[in-house]
Protein backbone atom coordinates (compact mmCIF):
# COMPACT_ATOMS: atom_id res chain seq x y z
CA UNK A 1 0.00 0.00 0.00
CA UNK A 2 1.59 3.77 -0.98
CA UNK A 3 1.40 5.80 2.22
CA UNK A 4 -1.13 9.06 1.22
CA UNK A 5 0.71 12.54 1.57
CA UNK A 6 0.75 14.28 4.97
CA UNK A 7 -2.82 16.42 6.37
CA UNK A 8 -2.36 19.48 5.61
CA UNK A 9 -1.27 20.25 9.73
CA UNK A 10 0.81 17.48 9.91
CA UNK A 11 4.18 18.47 8.25
CA UNK A 12 6.36 20.35 10.64
CA UNK A 13 7.69 17.14 12.62
CA UNK A 14 10.56 15.04 10.51
CA UNK A 15 10.08 12.03 12.81
CA UNK A 16 6.28 11.18 11.21
CA UNK A 17 3.31 12.58 9.63
CA UNK A 18 -0.51 11.99 10.23
CA UNK A 19 -2.43 11.15 7.13
CA UNK A 20 -5.71 9.55 6.30
CA UNK A 21 -6.85 6.29 3.91
CA UNK A 22 -9.95 5.00 3.73
CA UNK A 23 -11.96 6.92 6.29
CA UNK A 24 -8.73 6.10 8.90
CA UNK A 25 -6.34 8.12 10.59
CA UNK A 26 -3.06 6.58 10.61
CA UNK A 27 0.18 8.73 12.11
CA UNK A 28 3.72 7.59 10.17
CA UNK A 29 6.69 6.80 12.07
CA UNK A 30 9.78 7.24 10.55
CA UNK A 31 12.99 4.87 12.02
CA UNK A 32 14.75 8.27 13.26
CA UNK A 33 12.17 8.09 16.11
CA UNK A 34 12.10 4.21 16.82
CA UNK A 35 14.64 4.36 19.65
CA UNK A 36 12.06 7.07 21.33
CA UNK A 37 9.17 5.60 20.67
CA UNK A 38 10.26 2.19 21.95
CA UNK A 39 11.18 4.24 25.13
CA UNK A 40 7.84 5.91 25.09
CA UNK A 41 5.99 2.44 24.94
CA UNK A 42 8.76 0.12 26.60
CA UNK A 43 8.92 1.81 29.92
CA UNK A 44 5.59 2.45 30.69
CA UNK A 45 4.70 5.91 29.97
CA UNK A 46 2.63 5.29 27.30
CA UNK A 47 0.29 3.16 28.99
CA UNK A 48 0.85 6.07 32.53
CA UNK A 49 -0.16 8.42 30.23
CA UNK A 50 -3.72 6.68 28.18
CA UNK A 51 -4.79 5.42 31.67
CA UNK A 52 -4.73 9.17 32.63
CA UNK A 53 -6.47 10.33 29.52
CA UNK A 54 -3.41 12.61 29.20
CA UNK A 55 -2.76 10.85 25.57
CA UNK A 56 -4.73 9.88 22.85
CA UNK A 57 -4.26 6.12 22.53
CA UNK A 58 -3.39 4.51 19.46
CA UNK A 59 -2.96 0.75 18.05
CA UNK A 60 -0.85 -0.94 15.52
CA UNK A 61 -2.50 -0.94 11.98
CA UNK A 62 -2.29 -3.49 9.36
CA UNK A 63 -0.77 -1.86 6.49
CA UNK A 64 2.59 -3.55 5.45
CA UNK A 65 5.81 -1.70 6.71
CA UNK A 66 8.49 -1.46 4.13
CA UNK A 67 11.53 -2.18 6.55
CA UNK A 68 14.55 -1.36 4.24
CA UNK A 69 12.50 2.34 3.78
CA UNK A 70 12.55 4.99 6.45
CA UNK A 71 9.22 4.06 7.54
CA UNK A 72 9.43 2.09 11.59
CA UNK A 73 6.01 1.74 12.06
CA UNK A 74 2.41 2.65 11.54
CA UNK A 75 -0.30 3.44 13.82
CA UNK A 76 -3.94 3.91 14.02
CA UNK A 77 -4.83 6.58 16.80
CA UNK A 78 -8.19 7.84 17.80
CA UNK A 79 -10.23 10.00 16.18
CA UNK A 80 -10.38 13.08 17.88
CA UNK A 81 -14.39 13.37 17.98
CA UNK A 82 -14.21 17.69 17.12
CA UNK A 83 -10.43 19.43 15.96
CA UNK A 84 -10.48 23.26 17.61
CA UNK A 85 -7.69 25.44 18.22
CA UNK A 86 -6.86 28.01 20.63
CA UNK A 87 -8.20 30.67 19.69
CA UNK A 88 -11.94 28.74 20.11
CA UNK A 89 -11.46 28.45 23.77
CA UNK A 90 -12.25 29.56 26.90
CA UNK A 91 -10.06 31.10 29.47
CA UNK A 92 -10.32 28.07 31.70
CA UNK A 93 -9.93 25.59 28.64
CA UNK A 94 -6.62 27.15 27.64
CA UNK A 95 -6.01 26.94 31.52
CA UNK A 96 -6.87 22.96 31.79
CA UNK A 97 -4.48 22.29 28.51
CA UNK A 98 -1.80 24.39 29.98
CA UNK A 99 -2.02 22.45 33.21
CA UNK A 100 -2.55 18.77 31.33
CA UNK A 101 1.08 19.55 29.38
CA UNK A 102 2.80 20.50 32.62
CA UNK A 103 1.21 17.17 33.92
CA UNK A 104 2.59 15.45 30.79
CA UNK A 105 5.85 17.14 31.08
CA UNK A 106 5.86 15.74 34.89
CA UNK A 107 5.13 12.72 34.22
CA UNK A 108 7.21 11.79 31.14
CA UNK A 109 10.33 12.97 33.75
CA UNK A 110 9.32 10.18 35.69
CA UNK A 111 10.22 7.68 32.73
CA UNK A 112 13.20 9.23 31.23
CA UNK A 113 11.46 10.82 28.85
CA UNK A 114 10.82 15.02 28.54
CA UNK A 115 8.51 16.48 26.09
CA UNK A 116 10.13 18.24 23.09
CA UNK A 117 7.49 20.90 22.36
CA UNK A 118 4.39 22.64 24.36
CA UNK A 119 2.18 23.64 21.10
CA UNK A 120 -1.29 24.15 22.34
CA UNK A 121 -2.27 22.84 19.24
CA UNK A 122 -1.47 19.47 20.29
CA UNK A 123 -3.95 19.44 22.97
CA UNK A 124 -7.07 18.60 22.02
CA UNK A 125 -10.08 18.39 23.90
CA UNK A 126 -12.65 14.82 24.08
CA UNK A 127 -15.48 17.54 25.60
CA UNK A 128 -14.20 18.42 28.49
CA UNK A 129 -11.24 17.01 28.68
CA UNK A 130 -7.84 17.79 27.21
CA UNK A 131 -5.33 15.16 25.96
CA UNK A 132 -2.30 15.58 23.85
CA UNK A 133 -2.69 14.05 20.24
CA UNK A 134 1.21 13.63 19.09
CA UNK A 135 2.99 10.75 20.09
CA UNK A 136 5.64 11.70 18.70
CA UNK A 137 5.97 14.58 20.73
CA UNK A 138 8.63 12.79 23.65
CA UNK A 139 12.02 12.36 23.91
CA UNK A 140 14.52 10.19 25.60
CA UNK A 141 15.85 12.83 28.36
CA UNK A 142 19.22 13.43 28.54
CA UNK A 143 20.46 14.60 32.25
CA UNK A 144 21.30 18.07 32.65
CA UNK A 145 19.27 19.25 29.19
CA UNK A 146 16.65 22.07 30.08
CA UNK A 147 13.46 22.18 28.69
CA UNK A 148 13.57 23.07 25.19
CA UNK A 149 9.91 23.60 25.10
CA UNK A 150 9.98 26.78 28.14
CA UNK A 151 9.61 29.25 25.64
CA UNK A 152 6.73 27.59 23.56
CA UNK A 153 4.73 27.19 26.61
CA UNK A 154 4.99 30.32 27.55
CA UNK A 155 3.61 31.82 24.30
CA UNK A 156 1.55 29.35 23.68
CA UNK A 157 -0.17 29.36 27.08
CA UNK A 158 1.13 31.27 29.61
CA UNK A 159 1.23 34.62 27.58
CA UNK A 160 -2.03 34.07 26.25
CA UNK A 161 -4.23 33.50 29.91
CA UNK A 162 -2.10 36.14 31.14
CA UNK A 163 -3.86 39.29 28.83
CA UNK A 164 -7.27 37.44 29.28
CA UNK A 165 -7.20 37.73 33.03
CA UNK A 166 -5.43 41.21 33.23
CA UNK A 167 -6.86 43.14 29.82
CA UNK A 168 -9.54 41.31 28.01
CA UNK A 169 -10.68 37.70 27.73
CA UNK A 170 -10.91 38.74 23.45
CA UNK A 171 -7.30 38.79 23.57
CA UNK A 172 -7.28 35.40 22.99
CA UNK A 173 -8.38 35.95 19.58
CA UNK A 174 -3.76 36.95 19.30
CA UNK A 175 -3.01 33.79 19.21
CA UNK A 176 -4.94 33.46 15.72
CA UNK A 177 -2.85 35.56 14.24
CA UNK A 178 0.35 34.41 16.23
CA UNK A 179 -0.15 30.88 15.49
CA UNK A 180 3.32 30.06 16.36
CA UNK A 181 2.51 31.68 19.85
CA UNK A 182 2.23 35.66 21.61
CA UNK A 183 5.62 36.79 20.92
CA UNK A 184 6.37 37.67 24.95
CA UNK A 185 7.81 41.18 24.28
CA UNK A 186 4.22 41.60 22.66
CA UNK A 187 2.67 40.76 25.73
CA UNK A 188 4.67 42.44 27.88
CA UNK A 189 4.01 45.90 26.47
CA UNK A 190 0.16 44.80 26.68
CA UNK A 191 -0.08 43.95 30.40
CA UNK A 192 -0.50 46.46 32.87
CA UNK A 193 2.69 46.55 34.61
CA UNK A 194 0.44 45.78 38.04
CA UNK A 195 0.93 42.10 36.51
CA UNK A 196 4.61 42.23 37.29
CA UNK A 197 3.46 41.84 40.66
CA UNK A 198 2.74 38.71 40.33
CA UNK A 199 6.06 36.64 40.96
CA UNK A 200 5.45 33.83 38.83
CA UNK A 201 4.54 36.44 35.17
CA UNK A 202 7.49 38.65 36.28
CA UNK A 203 9.69 35.24 36.05
CA UNK A 204 8.44 33.52 33.32
CA UNK A 205 6.85 36.62 30.81
CA UNK A 206 8.56 40.02 31.81
CA UNK A 207 11.89 38.61 32.98
CA UNK A 208 12.05 36.03 30.46
CA UNK A 209 11.10 38.53 27.86
CA UNK A 210 13.95 40.36 28.14
CA UNK A 211 16.40 37.60 28.57
CA UNK A 212 15.01 36.63 25.04
CA UNK A 213 15.90 39.39 23.59
CA UNK A 214 19.04 39.76 25.02
CA UNK A 215 20.41 36.69 23.91
CA UNK A 216 18.51 36.83 20.43
CA UNK A 217 21.11 35.13 18.15
CA UNK A 218 23.23 33.68 20.62
CA UNK A 219 24.34 29.72 20.86
CA UNK A 220 21.72 27.40 22.22
CA UNK A 221 24.62 24.60 21.99
CA UNK A 222 26.57 25.57 25.12
CA UNK A 223 27.05 22.49 26.54
CA UNK A 224 27.96 24.74 29.65
CA UNK A 225 24.94 25.48 30.65
CA UNK A 226 23.04 22.38 32.44
CA UNK A 227 20.22 21.98 34.40
CA UNK A 228 19.90 19.52 37.06
CA UNK A 229 16.53 17.44 37.35
CA UNK A 230 15.74 19.05 40.17
CA UNK A 231 15.88 22.49 38.74
CA UNK A 232 14.03 21.47 35.76
CA UNK A 233 11.46 19.83 38.02
CA UNK A 234 11.57 23.49 39.95
CA UNK A 235 11.27 24.64 36.44
CA UNK A 236 7.65 23.10 35.98
CA UNK A 237 6.82 23.66 39.26
CA UNK A 238 6.91 27.20 39.05
CA UNK A 239 4.86 27.08 35.42
CA UNK A 240 2.40 25.09 37.21
CA UNK A 241 2.22 27.75 40.25
CA UNK A 242 1.98 30.66 37.06
CA UNK A 243 -0.96 28.98 35.60
CA UNK A 244 -2.78 28.57 38.80
CA UNK A 245 -2.12 32.00 40.01
CA UNK A 246 -4.04 33.47 36.86
CA UNK A 247 -7.86 34.09 37.47
CA UNK A 248 -10.53 35.90 35.93
CA UNK A 249 -12.19 38.87 37.32
CA UNK A 250 -15.81 38.87 38.08
CA UNK A 251 -17.44 39.94 35.32
CA UNK A 252 -20.72 39.58 33.26
CA UNK A 253 -21.52 39.93 29.39
CA UNK A 254 -24.77 41.18 27.71
CA UNK A 255 -25.50 37.91 27.21
CA UNK A 256 -24.56 35.55 29.88
CA UNK A 257 -27.88 36.41 31.60
CA UNK A 258 -30.02 35.75 28.42
CA UNK A 259 -32.27 32.89 29.32
CA UNK A 260 -33.94 35.48 32.33
CA UNK A 261 -34.67 37.89 29.90
CA UNK A 262 -36.83 37.06 26.90
CA UNK A 263 -40.57 36.91 25.94
CA UNK A 264 -41.49 33.27 26.99
CA UNK A 265 -43.68 32.84 29.00
CA UNK A 266 -42.82 29.78 31.50
CA UNK A 267 -44.70 27.57 29.75
CA UNK A 268 -43.83 28.81 26.23
CA UNK A 269 -40.32 27.85 27.62
CA UNK A 270 -41.18 24.69 28.17
CA UNK A 271 -42.87 23.69 24.91
CA UNK A 272 -39.70 25.73 23.58
CA UNK A 273 -37.58 22.37 25.27
CA UNK A 274 -40.12 19.67 24.28
CA UNK A 275 -40.15 21.08 20.90
CA UNK A 276 -36.95 21.02 20.52
CA UNK A 277 -36.01 17.84 21.64
CA UNK A 278 -38.63 15.95 19.80
CA UNK A 279 -36.94 17.77 16.65
CA UNK A 280 -33.59 16.08 17.55
CA UNK A 281 -35.12 12.75 17.97
CA UNK A 282 -36.50 12.63 14.70
CA UNK A 283 -33.67 13.81 13.18
CA UNK A 284 -31.09 11.21 15.27
CA UNK A 285 -27.59 12.84 14.80
CA UNK A 286 -24.56 12.12 15.70
CA UNK A 287 -22.84 15.47 15.54
CA UNK A 288 -24.67 18.62 16.47
CA UNK A 289 -23.81 22.37 16.05
CA UNK A 290 -25.45 24.75 18.54
CA UNK A 291 -25.11 28.13 16.92
CA UNK A 292 -25.27 30.85 19.23
CA UNK A 293 -25.55 28.56 22.35
CA UNK A 294 -25.07 31.02 24.71
CA UNK A 295 -24.97 28.92 28.42
CA UNK A 296 -25.96 25.60 26.38
CA UNK A 297 -28.68 25.14 28.00
CA UNK A 298 -30.01 23.33 24.81
CA UNK A 299 -26.75 21.82 23.67
CA UNK A 300 -27.69 19.86 26.85
CA UNK A 301 -30.49 18.28 25.18
CA UNK A 302 -28.57 17.08 22.49
CA UNK A 303 -25.74 16.12 24.45
CA UNK A 304 -28.09 13.97 26.94
CA UNK A 305 -29.52 11.98 23.70
CA UNK A 306 -25.76 10.43 22.98
CA UNK A 307 -25.16 13.47 20.00
CA UNK A 308 -21.12 15.27 20.06
CA UNK A 309 -22.60 18.96 20.27
CA UNK A 310 -20.21 21.66 19.00
CA UNK A 311 -21.61 24.36 21.49
CA UNK A 312 -20.80 27.68 19.97
CA UNK A 313 -21.30 31.38 20.50
CA UNK A 314 -19.32 34.60 20.22
CA UNK A 315 -19.47 35.69 23.96
CA UNK A 316 -16.30 34.19 25.54
CA UNK A 317 -17.78 34.92 29.01
CA UNK A 318 -20.64 32.41 28.08
CA UNK A 319 -18.59 29.85 26.77
CA UNK A 320 -16.68 29.93 29.68
CA UNK A 321 -19.32 29.31 31.58
CA UNK A 322 -20.64 26.74 29.36
CA UNK A 323 -17.54 24.70 30.19
CA UNK A 324 -17.17 25.20 33.75
CA UNK A 325 -21.01 23.49 33.62
CA UNK A 326 -20.14 20.62 31.46
CA UNK A 327 -16.76 19.88 33.35
CA UNK A 328 -18.71 20.34 36.81
CA UNK A 329 -21.45 17.54 35.15
CA UNK A 330 -18.63 15.35 33.49
CA UNK A 331 -20.42 16.16 30.56
CA UNK A 332 -17.93 14.88 27.66
CA UNK A 333 -20.27 15.44 25.51
CA UNK A 334 -20.20 19.00 24.66
CA UNK A 335 -17.37 20.80 23.41
CA UNK A 336 -17.85 25.03 23.93
CA UNK A 337 -16.07 26.80 21.78
CA UNK A 338 -16.05 30.64 21.25
CA UNK A 339 -17.13 31.28 17.20
CA UNK A 340 -18.41 34.28 15.89
CA UNK A 341 -20.46 33.20 13.17
CA UNK A 342 -20.33 36.89 10.85
CA UNK A 343 -16.02 35.92 11.39
CA UNK A 344 -15.97 32.22 11.97
CA UNK A 345 -12.81 30.57 11.93
CA UNK A 346 -10.83 30.89 8.58
CA UNK A 347 -8.47 28.51 7.44
CA UNK A 348 -4.91 30.11 8.28
CA UNK A 349 -1.20 29.07 8.40
CA UNK A 350 1.05 27.55 5.63
CA UNK A 351 -0.95 27.94 2.57
CA UNK A 352 -3.66 28.88 4.31
CA UNK A 353 -5.01 25.79 5.16
CA UNK A 354 -2.84 24.40 7.92
CA UNK A 355 -5.38 25.18 10.50
CA UNK A 356 -8.71 24.04 8.97
CA UNK A 357 -12.42 26.58 8.99
CA UNK A 358 -15.31 26.54 10.58
CA UNK A 359 -17.04 24.75 7.48
CA UNK A 360 -14.33 22.51 6.61
CA UNK A 361 -14.77 20.69 9.96
CA UNK A 362 -18.70 20.11 9.28
CA UNK A 363 -20.73 19.56 8.15
CA UNK A 364 -22.75 18.34 10.89
CA UNK A 365 -25.69 15.88 11.71
CA UNK A 366 -28.22 18.43 13.05
CA UNK A 367 -27.72 22.37 13.61
CA UNK A 368 -29.40 24.06 16.25
CA UNK A 369 -30.17 28.12 15.46
CA UNK A 370 -32.33 29.03 18.48
CA UNK A 371 -33.04 32.75 19.09
CA UNK A 372 -30.11 33.91 16.01
CA UNK A 373 -31.97 34.51 12.99
CA UNK A 374 -32.89 38.09 14.01
CA UNK A 375 -29.22 38.97 15.43
CA UNK A 376 -27.32 37.88 11.90
CA UNK A 377 -30.00 39.79 9.90
CA UNK A 378 -30.99 42.97 11.84
CA UNK A 379 -27.93 43.36 13.83
CA UNK A 380 -25.42 42.44 11.24
CA UNK A 381 -27.26 43.12 8.37
CA UNK A 382 -26.90 39.38 6.65
CA UNK A 383 -29.94 38.89 4.20
CA UNK A 384 -32.18 35.57 5.01
CA UNK A 385 -30.61 34.17 1.47
CA UNK A 386 -26.97 34.33 3.07
CA UNK A 387 -28.53 33.20 6.57
CA UNK A 388 -29.64 30.09 4.47
CA UNK A 389 -26.53 29.24 2.22
CA UNK A 390 -24.29 29.72 5.26
CA UNK A 391 -26.07 26.47 7.09
CA UNK A 392 -26.90 24.54 4.18
CA UNK A 393 -22.91 24.17 3.97
CA UNK A 394 -22.43 23.77 8.08
CA UNK A 395 -25.46 21.18 8.76
CA UNK A 396 -27.49 18.34 7.13
CA UNK A 397 -30.59 19.28 9.20
CA UNK A 398 -31.78 22.50 10.93
CA UNK A 399 -33.83 23.45 14.04
CA UNK A 400 -34.21 27.08 13.68
CA UNK A 401 -36.25 29.49 15.29
CA UNK A 402 -37.80 32.65 13.72
CA UNK A 403 -37.92 36.52 15.92
CA UNK A 404 -41.02 38.40 14.96
CA UNK A 405 -40.42 42.15 14.70
CA UNK A 406 -42.80 42.24 17.55
CA UNK A 407 -40.68 40.46 19.42
CA UNK A 408 -39.09 42.08 23.01
CA UNK A 409 -35.12 40.88 21.87
CA UNK A 410 -36.10 42.50 17.80
CA UNK A 411 -37.30 45.60 19.57
CA UNK A 412 -34.07 46.18 21.60
CA UNK A 413 -32.06 45.67 18.30
CA UNK A 414 -34.35 47.79 16.75
CA UNK A 415 -34.42 50.83 19.29
CA UNK A 416 -30.90 52.42 18.57
CA UNK A 417 -31.21 52.32 14.77
CA UNK A 418 -33.74 52.76 12.04
CA UNK A 419 -36.02 50.09 10.91
CA UNK A 420 -34.88 49.07 6.98
CA UNK A 421 -35.51 45.52 7.15
CA UNK A 422 -38.59 45.80 5.41
CA UNK A 423 -37.99 42.13 4.01
CA UNK A 424 -37.96 40.62 8.01
CA UNK A 425 -40.64 38.33 8.07
CA UNK A 426 -41.84 35.17 8.44
CA UNK A 427 -43.30 35.08 4.87
CA UNK A 428 -39.73 36.02 3.38
CA UNK A 429 -37.96 33.52 5.71
CA UNK A 430 -39.99 30.43 4.60
CA UNK A 431 -39.18 31.08 0.89
CA UNK A 432 -35.39 31.88 1.50
CA UNK A 433 -35.06 28.80 3.36
CA UNK A 434 -36.73 26.58 0.95
CA UNK A 435 -34.17 27.30 -1.80
CA UNK A 436 -31.47 25.47 0.72
CA UNK A 437 -34.00 23.65 3.04
CA UNK A 438 -36.87 21.76 2.73
CA UNK A 439 -39.23 22.58 5.62
CA UNK A 440 -40.37 19.61 6.85
CA UNK A 441 -42.36 20.47 10.54
CA UNK A 442 -43.31 24.11 11.50
CA UNK A 443 -44.50 24.54 15.57
CA UNK A 444 -45.73 28.24 16.73
CA UNK A 445 -44.41 29.33 20.55
CA UNK A 446 -47.80 30.29 20.86
CA UNK A 447 -48.02 33.97 22.35
CA UNK A 448 -44.26 34.41 21.99
CA UNK A 449 -44.91 34.93 18.08
CA UNK A 450 -41.73 32.64 17.56
CA UNK A 451 -41.46 29.99 15.47
CA UNK A 452 -39.68 26.49 15.48
CA UNK A 453 -38.76 24.76 11.73
CA UNK A 454 -37.20 21.47 11.62
CA UNK A 455 -35.71 21.59 8.04
CA UNK A 456 -33.60 18.87 6.03
CA UNK A 457 -31.07 20.26 4.02
CA UNK A 458 -31.74 19.79 -0.28
CA UNK A 459 -29.26 17.53 -1.77
CA UNK A 460 -27.96 19.49 -5.48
Amino acid sequence: MTISQPLSSSFRDPNGFVFEEGGNLYRKVRVSYSENFKHLTQSGLYITLVGKGLLVPHEDSDIEVNRTGSTFKILKPARVPFISYPYEWSFSQLKSAALATLRLQKISLEYGMTLKDASAYNIQFFGITPSLIDTLSFEIYEPGSPWVAYRQFCQHFLAPLALMAYVDLRLSRLTQSHIDGIPLDLACKLLPKRAMLNGNLLMHLFLHAKLQSKYEGASTNDNSKKMPKQALLGLIDSLEAAILSIHLPKCQSNWSEYYDCNSYSVETAEKKLSTVRDMLLKTSPETVFDFGANCGRFSRIAAELGAMTISLDMDPLCVQKNYLDAANHSDNRILPLVIDLTAPTPSIGWSNNERASLIERGPCDTGLALALVHHLAIANNVPFARIAEFFSLVCKNLIIEFVPKSDVQVERLLSSRKDVFSSYNEENFEREFANFFEIVEKTPLEESGRVLYLMNRRTK
